[in-house]
């Protein structure tokens, strides 16, 4: 073979090496979200894998399954910690059974503003990572809904107008606050609320406003009472392993795009609480504020869940509430 012949037969060995070495590098990861292509939140996790693609060359891409299309909302957390999926979306309040401190955002009352909010979600963020990372799983950011408020099929005067209603709920707080003023807390996906309202499993529901316009909320109730009892959040997870099986770069990247990703949802959020509201109201939802009796009711069990949530929450929550009261 010729000087010539074995250079030409050299560089193609290692061009092919490289190509190979380069589609390995490449990495996809599924991320499953509950909720449909038309939340915001949603909107803002496609963002993310965008960004993802972008920042890294194509060297990471996130396909986004939405609507539970690839795995149900009560199985996500877990899917990330075993490595089934590398990441997910899911509401941080669904693993208030595992820590009470996940439960945080959804005390009644304790952050009713996106300011309040923010706050609680500074105060908190560390003893939330730490706890997530003794699961090998890492937090990436999180994302508030707007407000949550009350929905019904009539108008809601007093904290009675509420006793023995079948009420949706989602999470330990509104199970608990159904509880409280004599209702029936029923677990129901957000895909499944129509018809759970259709087939009168539900008689009204604890969400946002944002909630309510994607479930087009008109054609099986008529009011919404903006109360602001709480504003939960989404959170972005991945597992641990799987994140430290990228290069550091790509770390970074995702990082990044990470940070951006919450400072994006935020403000969307808050857009969305506004023009929400405003779609009830051009379909012909009743949109009120709660009365003075039935603020102070719901006022006096936040307080009642205030010292619950301490009771659970132990020297964790005693530190998230000494940062949140310091700020």
């Amino acid at each position: 073979m010729s000087t010539n012949r074995l250079l030409k037969t050299a560089l193609a060995v290692v061009m092919s090496a490289s190509a190979v070495t380069s589609a390995f590098a490449a990495t996809s990861w599924d991320m499953p979200t509950p909720y449909g292509d038309r939340t915001f939140h949603t909107v803002n996790i496609r963002a993310f894998a965008d960004d993802v693609a972008e920042r890294t060359g194509g060297d990471l891409t996130i396909n986004v399954h939405s609507n539970g299309s690839l795995i149900g909302h009560a199985e996500i957390k877990n899917a990330v910690r075993r490595g089934i999926v590398p990441s997910g979306e899911l509401i941080m309040s669904r693993l208030a059974n595992e820590n009470a401190i996940f439960d945080v955002d959804s005390v009644p009352f304790l952050a009713s503003n996106y300011d309040e909010a923010w706050a609680l979600w500074q105060a908190s963020k560390e003893i939330i990572s730490e706890e997530l990372a003794k699961q090998r799983i890492r937090l990436l950011f999180a994302v508030p809904w707007p407000p949550q408020g009350l929905y019904s099929q009539k108008e809601l005067n007093d904290v009675s107008d509420l006793r023995n209603l079948k009420i949706r709920a989602y999470n330990l707080s509104s199970e608990r606050l159904s509880q409280l003023v004599h209702a029936v807390p029923t677990q129901i996906e957000v895909p499944d609320i129509p018809t759970a309202f259709s087939t009168g499993r539900v008689d009204a529901m604890m969400t946002s406003p944002a909630t309510g316009a994607d479930t087009k909320a008109w054609d099986y109730l008529s009011h919404f009472n903006h109360t602001q009892l709480w504003i939960p959040k989404n959170m972005v997870i991945v597992n641990e392993q799987a994140f430290s099986r990228l290069s550091p770069e790509v770390q970074q990247a995702v990082l990044d795009a990470a940070e951006a990703a919450e400072k994006r949802g935020w403000e969307m959020s808050q857009a969305e609480t506004q023009s929400a509201i405003q779609v009830l109201k051009d379909n012909g939802i009743q949109v009120s504020e709660p009365s003075e009796a039935l603020s102070a009711a719901l006022k006096e069990i936040g307080d009642i869940m205030t010292h619950e949530w301490l009771e659970r929450a132990g020297a964790q929550g005693q530190a998230i509430l000494q940062r949140y009261a310091a700020q």
